[in-house]
């Protein structure tokens, strides 16, 4: 009997990049984002406004890119696909372009609607403060002229994009734009023709000018966005292109040869020459020189690299020459990795934003609405009251205009999209990325760090720092002989051992025999000598050594490896003793002492015993000590903390710490290179300087401040400035330059990011 199985497999997801243009607006980003998720098979999309940029995962049974984009298309705007593999220098680089071009477009259509209206506009006020009320008709003639030019060029564009959003039977930006122009110029076509034909008595006030104008600032405005859009996308674009285009590929019995770098795959050799970046994350196979790794690290000075030594792709060659093995490349590499950070960062929302994009998705049928209401009102008003024909439809178009164009939610929707973009871009400039917007909004909250102290505190690689004969041995003969005995051990102890004595040159023969006992030393034969190196469990074994361990160990704030010597009859001789210790970053101090001076409270929480413990701790200047904490028993001392009313951040190395770096409010990964990706904090410091914690917490209160402010002003622009329209007190001119501003205000406040003290 055959059996099926019903189950269902899950979704193969993938992940697409798509360049959107056309994006003005909070109200253009629910458009797109809707397009996309109503493509049969898209599981998410992520849409930054600032960048004009949306990231799809998508079911890759169901959909394509291809189709992703033309639904984006069909919506009224411009979409591409990006190459598979993640963005790169080049591709930024054309992404500028657009926008500059973007931008170029917008000022010529701004400086021709200003030629047609500066003049105009100057002559009337000209005239009107020479000749007071004089009303001259070539000035009317003059404005339905220039007016017409400006609906006609300038206002194309907008139409163009109010007729893409009815198609689809939504509205934009540009529909409010269009219908506040063209009720302008209809309205004032209209009174100038039923003044000259003679159904009104008077001319009334017309609003050619007004329609010119609005469209000429406008566009400004528009020029203005998209110059600081390119600004604000600045940090992204220079990391990407710190990744040289071109490699030189090191094939066997072939002269090196220039190849694209996006052609290398991992376990291709690449020749890399004094000044060249590095093309790929490797190994060095051959070589030696001094590189810049500050881009990773943010440490100023180069770092020597030799063969066996890893190298990180994008940073410099300083002097020398470097064959390396690639290990890493394209999407894989760290600098791509610290991309796709940064942006997801950028696409991610705090719940204030899904408010206002909430709001935004039904901002402009809502101002439709209302610019319905007030001419309504103002027309029953108007009856009421027996104005005359021209000032009652002179009010109610000014009033109509002023709400359409005022009311665009531009500043919304770019409110936390570019305090994000530059925020989030300067701190990958040094070595910080924020997953997600919940761990920025979180490190502004902090007041507790906890700091783990093996690999954060301290280098994480034990070193000696103490040699101690018990007789008449030299230490340097005490270090030979345990080093000798020690060097085929694998345990770090025993290579810190055998290090040490190698950089001090002294002979390491060959032992005749070597013996490990697990979690206690070796045990080996030396030129007929039998030592023993190990702790106080090994030489206990044997007799006399019990006496011998009492005698040489002694309370130190050290780890202690004991040597002693076989006798004839098989009792222990005490030759000495050697401290290792793992040794406090040069940086620790001072970090501690940065996050003091942000009033924060420092905790060191280790399994080691608690007089090391202490003693590291006043070494750096902590003064709350955890000690003999098991890594499955940190994740408690955390909750700890949070019970007492502490908001936590763990810092730590993301592996051994990742149970506490989960239950803390934030997680704070120290990372270096290629694993990047493997961290689990929601804050990764690529280098491994503790400055960054403290940077991290100063960036992301400057951040979230930023993002605040510009919600605020951009909520309060819209919710004061639409009632003032509505009565009339706003001249449609006067809205335009107001909405402009609005917008320009918001990317300037963010772009004040990039000053702010870190």
């Amino acid at each position: 009997m055959n059996t099926r199985d019903h189950t269902q497999a899950p979704p193969r997801l993938a992940e697409t990049a798509l360049t959107v243009g056309g994006m003005d607006c909070a109200s253009c980003v629910a458009h797109v984002e809707k397009a996309v998720r109503d493509v049969p098979g898209v599981a998410e999309c992520r849409i930054n406004l600032a960048r004009g940029r949306a990231t799809v995962r998508y079911d890759a049974g169901r959909a394509t890119p291809e189709r992703i984009a033309a639904a984006v298309k069909q919506a009224g705007y411009s979409a591409s696909v990006e190459p598979v593999g993640g963005g790169t220098g080049a591709m930024e680089k054309d992404r500028a372009a657009r926008q500059l071009e973007e931008a170029r477009a917008w000022l010529w259509r701004a400086m021709v609607a200003l030629a047609l209206w500066l003049p105009v506009e100057l002559t009337h006020w000209v005239l009107y403060l020479a000749g007071g009320h004089a009303h001259h008709a070539w000035l009317d003639w003059a404005g339905l002229v220039t007016g017409t030019l400006a609906i006609g060029y300038v206002g194309r564009g907008f139409y163009q994009g109010a007729w893409n959003g009815l198609k689809q039977r939504t509205t934009n930006m540009d529909t409010l734009i269009a219908l506040g122009s063209t009720v302008a110029y209809l309205y004032s076509l209209v009174a100038f023709g039923g003044f000259h034909f003679g159904w009104w008595e008077r001319m009334p006030n017309l609003y050619f000018m007004e329609a010119t104008g609005l469209l000429g600032l406008i566009s400004l405005g528009h020029w203005l966005e998209a110059r600081a859009r390119v600004a604000a996308g600045s940090a992204i674009r220079q990391l990407l292109e710190l990744a040289p285009e071109r490699a030189w590929l090191v094939e066997d019995g072939l002269p090196p040869r220039d190849v694209a770098a996006a052609a290398l795959q991992v376990g291709d050799r690449v020749l890399v020459r004094p000044g060249d970046r590095i093309p790929v994350d490797g190994l060095v196979v051959d070589g030696q020189a001094d590189v810049d790794e500050s881009m990773i690290s943010g440490e100023p000075l180069p770092v020597t690299r030799r063969t066996g030594d890893a190298v990180i792709g994008g940073t410099v060659n300083r002097d020398g020459r470097l064959v390396v093995r690639a290990t890493q490349v394209g999407a894989t590499t760290a600098l791509a990795q610290i991309v796709a950070l940064v942006e997801t960062a950028q696409a991610s929302k705090p719940p204030v934003q899904k408010l206002a994009d909430a709001i935004a998705a039904v901002f402009v049928p809502a101002v439709l609405l209302i610019a319905l209401g007030t001419g309504i009102g103002w027309f029953a008003w108007g009856q009421a009251h027996g104005w005359e024909s021209a000032v009652l439809w002179g009010t109610i178009a000014n009033a109509v205009c002023s709400v359409l164009i005022i009311a665009c939610p531009c500043a919304l929707g770019l409110a936390v999209p570019a305090a994000l973009m530059v925020g989030t871009g300067r701190g990958a400039r040094r070595g910080i990325l924020f997953r997600d917007l919940d761990a920025l909004g979180q490190a502004a909250r902090i007041d507790t760090v906890v700091l783990d102290k093996t690999g954060t505190l301290t280098h994480g690689k034990p070193v000696v720092v103490g040699v101690t004969p018990l007789g008449s041995l030299p230490a340097d003969e005490l270090l030979r002989l345990a080093a000798a005995a020690e060097q085929s051990s694998e345990h770090p102890l025993a290579k810190a051992i055998t290090q040490h004595a190698r950089q001090r040159q002294l002979p390491l023969p060959n032992p005749e025999s070597f013996h490990s006992e697990a979690g206690l030393g070796v045990v080996a034969v030396i030129a007929g000598q039998t030592l023993l190196v190990g702790n106080a469990a090994l030489l206990e074994k044997y007799p006399g050594g019990d006496a011998i361990t009492a005698l040489a160990v002694q309370q130190t704030d050290s780890t202690s490896v004991l040597v002693a010597s076989m006798r004839a009859d098989g009792t222990v001789e005490p030759l000495g003793r050697i401290d290792l210790a793992d040794t406090v970053k040069p940086d620790s101090a001072a970090a501690v002492a940065a996050l003091h001076r942000l009033g924060m409270k420092t905790v060191l929480l280790t399994g080691d015993h608690a007089r090391a413990a202490a003693a590291m701790a006043r070494q750096v200047g902590i003064d709350d000590v955890r000690a003999n904490v098991k890594p499955d028993g940190k994740a408690a001392v955390i909750r700890q903390l949070q019970a007492a009313g502490r908001r936590v951040a763990m810092v730590g190395d993301g592996i051994n710490d990742a149970p506490a770096l989960a239950a803390a409010d934030l997680g704070i990964a120290i990372g270096s290179g290629s694993d990047i990706a493997k961290e689990t904090g929601g804050i990764v410091l690529v280098g491994n300087s503790l400055h960054g914690i403290a940077t991290a917490i100063l960036l992301s209160r400057a951040m979230m401040l930023k993002i605040r402010q510009n919600l605020l002003l951009a909520f309060l622009y819209n919710v004061l400035a639409i009632p003032l329209a509505a009565l009339g007190l706003l001249n449609p001119l006067i809205a335009a330059a107001a909405m402009a501003l609005s917008d320009v205000s918001v990317i300037g406040n963010a772009l004040l990011l990039r000053r702010t003290k870190i």
